[in-house]
């Protein structure tokens, strides 16, 4: 009987810490105010990202240069609504002047780093590749580099600074595809 007792007490101690666990708050890139101009199938053919498969998930991921360069660490209560990627993506296909290039993106840096306790910044590393129309021939190709101090040292602070340079990035697209000699 004894036993019977301490396994009920047992279940609701369970019951009880689990039931005040705060749940992830799950992000995205906030609002976007650019237009779409055309559906969702031609989208869909245009802008296409690939990423290693470490940056395919949701975790929030970030590095303490200052006492650990080589562990990735991940914040435990917020996450990405889906992967860097497809948020990427999304924020790419928003946009009817990236739209209207066939375009592959290869995201490779996606994190946050730390370089003292107090400072840290946000990375987004990508190259982006123009084809023609049949997909067959390689156009163009160049790379982008963006970084930014983050406001806090924290998961917010992340989540701003990725929020902003993924506009950035956006930007500095368009202005390279825009400048591509025939540029559609």
């Amino acid at each position: 009987m004894k036993i019977y007792w301490n396994a009920i007490l047992l279940a609701l101690s369970l019951i009880g810490c689990t039931s005040n666990a705060r749940q992830p708050a799950l992000h995205d890139f906030g609002w976007t105010d650019i237009n779409v101009a055309v559906g969702p199938d031609k989208q869909k053919e245009a802008v296409t990202v690939d990423a290693p498969s470490w940056l395919w998930e949701s975790r929030i991921r970030y590095r303490l240069l200052y006492s650990a360069p080589t562990e990735v660490r991940f914040y435990g209560q917020d996450m990405w609504i889906a992967s860097p990627p497809e948020l990427f993506q999304q924020q790419l296909r928003a946009s009817d002047k990236i739209q209207s290039h066939r375009l592959l993106v290869k995201l490779q840096t996606f994190e946050q780093q730390f370089d003292t306790s107090d400072k840290a910044r946000v990375l987004l590393h990508f190259s982006a590749e123009v084809y023609s129309a049949d997909n067959l021939n390689k156009k163009a190709r160049h790379e982008f580099k963006l970084e930014q101090i983050t406001n806090t040292p924290d998961a917010k602070g992340a989540i701003s600074g990725f929020a902003n340079l993924s506009k950035q990035a956006v930007s500095q697209l368009e202005g390279w595809l825009s400048s591509l000699p025939d540029s559609h």
